[in-house]
């Protein structure tokens, strides 16, 4: 699996983003895909190989440690920090805080798509999440 690679430091909202803020149950980075907890209310990171994490709420715009605000990118364009293809559609996967293009997805992920990048660098953010299981 070939997830991009974010640069934290690069992660940037556009000016059509539509955000929450909240608060972290774990260390997370910027540019990570990231669902609200339930249970604790709290953001965790989403992981499409894991148990009860294959749902992405957002993307984080900001790193934080267990119990420290994060600001949620929850639609719109972000620059992801990462080297994109224009045109390419992007998913969550089997990486804790992961995003990788379609291709890399394999039988027994979730289809959650993030979005598709506008340009090299801007991902438009449109989560979509039809609760099908790749076989």
């Amino acid at each position: 699996m070939v997830d991009i690679v974010v640069t934290p430091g690069s992660v940037v909202a556009g000016t059509n983003s539509t955000r929450d803020i909240g608060t972290a149950g774990e260390t997370i980075t910027a540019g990570q895909p990231i669902y609200l907890d339930a249970t604790t209310n709290k953001w965790m990171k989403s992981d499409n190989n894991g148990t009860g994490t294959r749902t992405v709420h957002g993307i984080s715009l900001n790193g934080a440690s267990l119990a420290q605000p994060v600001s949620i990118h929850k639609s719109g364009d972000i620059t992801i920090g990462a080297t994109l293809v224009a045109g390419t559609d992007y998913w969550l996967s089997g990486t804790a805080g992961g995003i990788c293009p379609r291709t890399d997805l394999v039988a027994g992920m979730d289809a959650i798509q993030i979005g598709i990048a506008k340009s090299t660098t801007v991902l438009s953010v449109d989560i979509q999440d039809p609760g099908v299981t790749l076989a």
